[in-house]
């Protein structure tokens, strides 16, 4: 009897001890339990401030998207391989109810219509008969660039880049063209003829060509109040002639030149012609 009392209260005690195991494990898990749950809400009240932040962003993007109502207006649109802005469109749409129904003719695409527009202002705004006075003076209008040839002999002396004053006339007649249209830029081209040079002051043609310009570019601005941003300076040595450059004395003069491009600002230009209508 002794024996089996012995052996029940092992029992009992083995059984207590394994309890008090199970119990501290368990505390030990409750306890990283709790822990990580504390972690997952730092964290989330984290997430939720980043996310909080990034919606505030997100609501100003939108907020300076939604103001932009007039500048949307003015968004650019492609067609014809032909960017322009929406109300640049619309000014030019009023610009051709002016054009004579015999213009339209040729008239496919937008491009078609926005170089008519500024090609039919630009013929009557300009009076360019005046500048047809002389053989060495040529004049060309090309959809909406206007070309304005003259021979070398009227603006330099030979192997010179200093402009003659023979050609005051015609550069004072070229400036008040430039100057009525302020939506224009002027690109001048100096040309050469294939005859090598080679001084103290030039290097080679590309050299002369190039100064060339720059002296008329130079002369249009101090003399004439031409404004420099509208204008630009380009040598093109004799790379683009007229005719055979060793052919005759009178191709090679033909070949030496000087261009003057007047080319429309698309956007300025239908922007002074809608300011001009209100």
């Amino acid at each position: 009897m002794k024996k089996i009392s012995i052996t029940l209260l092992a029992v009992v005690l083995l059984s207590s001890c394994v309890s008090k195991k199970k119990y501290v494990a368990l505390e030990t898990e409750n306890g990283q339990l709790k822990s990580e749950l504390t972690k997952t809400k730092v964290e989330k009240e984290d997430l939720e401030a980043k996310f909080t932040a990034i919606q505030a962003r997100v609501d100003q993007y939108n907020k300076k998207i939604n103001s932009l109502t007039e500048e949307n207006e003015a968004k650019l649109v492609q067609a014809d391989g032909t960017v322009i802005s929406e109300n640049t469109k619309k000014n030019m749409r009023e610009t051709l109810k002016k054009v004579p129904p015999a213009y339209f003719v040729n008239v496919k695409t937008l491009k078609d219509s926005m170089n008519l527009a500024v090609s039919y202002n630009l013929k009557n705004s300009m009076d360019t008969s005046t500048l047809e006075d002389d053989e060495d003076i040529s004049i060309n209008i090309n959809e909406t660039v206007v070309m304005i040839s003259i021979s070398d002999k009227m603006l330099f002396n030979s192997a010179s880049y200093k402009v003659s004053d023979k050609a005051n006339n015609i550069l004072q007649k070229i400036a008040d063209v430039i100057n009525s249209e302020p939506s224009v830029e002027v690109m001048v081209e100096g040309h050469t003829d294939s005859k090598s040079i080679h001084t103290s002051k030039i290097e080679d043609n590309w050299d002369l060509s190039v100064l060339r310009a720059t002296s008329v570019v130079r002369k249009l601005q101090e003399d004439y109040n031409v404004a420099p941003e509208k204008l630009i300076a380009s040598g093109r040595s004799f790379y683009h002639p007229l005719a055979e450059n060793n052919d005759t004395k009178e191709n090679r003069a033909i070949n030496r030149r000087t261009r003057i491009v007047i080319l429309p600002n698309i956007d300025k230009f239908f922007a002074l012609m809608a300011s001009n209508e209100q």
